[in-house]
């Protein structure tokens, strides 16, 4: 058994403590007594925090790392898809060394988990999918990733891409996704037909991407929730963005949202550009389960997001108005423990017998740390650092000035 000795960090704000780890679970808070042999860590008085996870973003995408991508111009959804398509077969640099460094980038910032949405679709056949389940599967150590097999051109209106979605769920995919029922299919119950059934087959969760609003997006919400009652699918499907819900109030929102807890469908935002926020607030006290993702980082579609899900707790904040320190530490919540539901990871509240999957960072509260974004001083996965000031550790030293982290102690 391996023990590691975290000194002087600071749980839920507190005065410093000490923090014993043992395989990966927190074994003891301010020891009574240490065992023969463990390794110290100092926290330096830092505040520790659960982990944050990365619950919508889309990695295939992205250009992390490389030259810069000058955007073009667009008024539509389809002007954004098929600009995406057009920049991404000029990329020089293949999937999994894009998705990889920015997979890199969220593990110095905390991340714990990610649900990566990867298009799928005849112009791109399975090579994405590939791609982001090599870098995450080298990086499995570090990160928990599930990969979303995403029909970002659509479903129905592109024939030929049934099949590799299902084809996709035994090549690297854990989850299937679907894209605008409406919007973009044109046919709500014929694409939700080959979802759901695709997915019922499969037995694996259903995360159905939904921009469109109004009675529309609506409609189609309570037909996603009837279904997953149907099939028995409770608990296992999501709704991202959801902006149809975002711009609902009073009994309205009540109605909604009690329909979908009762179908236990739950919602991913991202609190991106002037796209509406899911009121996860209100659907919270209804028992809607809401997380928060990145959704684009430095893509074909927006030059924005820094795969930073600390900096997302930020933008939540800001784009509900979060004053006060509950306000604030309801946007963490959000992404830590939201985030940990959604991908199933177990929930951690740094407390004895949890995962000892937590940051450190330099600030009061959580609610300082939300506002002020700082870097995490260390991250831990399993009990073991793993980066430490913004980059990555590799057996117990720095990449870049293989600095000593930690020193092995014995009694």
């Amino acid at each position: 058994m391996t023990h590691i000795l975290f000194t002087a960090i600071r749980l839920d704000g507190g005065q410093p403590r000490d923090v014993l780890v043992a395989d990966g679970r927190i074994a003891a808070i301010t020891p009574p007594a240490l065992p023969e042999e463990y390794e110290v860590v100092d926290g330096g008085g830092a505040l520790a925090l659960p982990s944050p996870v990365d619950a919508h973003i889309h990695p295939d995408k992205t250009t992390w790392g490389q030259t810069w991508l000058s955007r073009t111009p667009a008024s539509s959804l389809r002007d954004l898809i098929d600009g995406d398509v057009a920049a991404r077969a000029a990329m020089p640099a293949p999937v999994e060394d894009r998705a990889g460094a920015l997979m890199d980038r969220a593990i110095t910032r905390g991340t714990r988990g990610m649900r990566a949405h990867v298009d799928v679709a005849p112009v791109h056949g399975l090579s994405n999918v590939h791609g982001v389940r090599a870098a995450a599967d080298s990086r499995a150590d570090l990160l928990d990733v599930q990969v979303v097999a995403f029909p970002q051109l659509g479903l129905l209106t592109e024939p030929g891409t049934a099949e590799l979605l299902e084809k996709a769920l035994s090549e690297g995919a854990d989850v299937l996704g679907g894209l605008d029922p409406v919007g973009v299919d044109g046919d709500m119950h014929g694409q939700l037909d080959v979802l759901f059934g695709l997915a019922e087959r499969a037995a694996v969760p259903l995360d159905i991407h939904l921009h469109d609003g109004g009675p529309s997006g609506i409609e189609q919400v309570t037909e996603i929730a009837r279904r997953a009652v149907t099939l028995g699918m409770q608990g296992r499907v999501t709704v991202s963005h959801a902006f149809c819900v975002a711009g609902l109030v009073g009994d309205e929102l009540t109605r909604v949202g009690e329909i979908l807890s009762e179908a236990g469908v739950s919602l991913t935002t991202c609190a991106l550009g002037a796209d509406p926020v899911v009121p996860f607030g209100p659907l919270g006290e209804l028992g809607v389960l809401v997380a928060a993702g990145s959704d684009g980082v430095r893509d074909p579609w927006t030059p924005f997001g820094d795969g930073d899900m600390i900096t997302r707790a930020h933008l939540l904040a800001y784009r509900t108005d979060a004053r006060t320190d509950a306000e604030l530490a309801a946007c963490y919540a959000v992404v830590a423990h939201g985030g940990a539901a959604l991908l199933g990871l177990e929930r951690t509240e740094l407390r004895v017998g949890d995962p000892a999957d937590f940051v450190l960072l330099h600030g009061d509260s959580v609610a300082q740390v939300v506002v002020d974004r700082p870097v995490p001083s260390l991250v831990v996965r399993a009990g073991r650092v793993i980066a430490r000031d913004g980059q990555l550790v590799e057996s117990g030293q720095l990449r870049a000035s293989g600095d000593r982290l930690v020193e092995r102690a014995s009694r």
